[in-house]
């Protein structure tokens, strides 16, 4: 199958990217059979060097029946060469693992008599954390 991809080139820490068409089974850094395109995503979206496509090969590979990957897809969505892709749903995503669970759904989202259960449990939570730092912070003292 082919694929439209990109080909990692440039220097440690400084990434440049290739838009190649290439078979989907060889490497990503490895042979492919044409360079339609570049990807520099050091630069501000803003500036016209930040991608550099040549739209008529490109449709010519479309044609053809190469898929695009989902980041070159987006990059092609952008330039309107083909619709942009659905983007996809992942809320927790920039969230820092740790961080996840403590945050729960909004009370306005829960039904009143699950909010009404909560509220006395939220009361509580205070006191008890209080009482655990109060040690800690004696602990603190008596070490110094």
């Amino acid at each position: 199958m082919l694929k439209l991809r990109l080909s990692m080139g440039g220097t440690k820490k400084r990434p440049v990217y290739k838009i190649v068409v290439a078979d989907s089974r060889f490497a990503r850094d490895g042979r492919f059979i044409e360079k339609l395109g570049f990807f520099n995503p050091l630069l501000p979206k803003e500036k016209k060097e930040r991608v550099g496509l040549e739209s008529d090969r490109i449709k010519y590979w479309l044609g053809q029946g190469a898929q695009p990957t989902m980041r070159v897809a987006r990059i092609l969505g952008e330039n309107k060469l083909i619709p942009m892709p659905a983007s996809g749903n992942n809320p927790n995503k920039a969230i820092p693992k740790k961080d996840r669970k403590k945050e729960a759904p909004k009370a306005e989202e829960k039904p009143a008599a699950e909010a009404k259960k909560e509220a006395p449990k939220a009361e509580e939570k205070p006191a008890a954390e209080a009482k655990k730092e109060a040690p800690k912070a004696e602990e603190k003292k008596d070490k110094k």
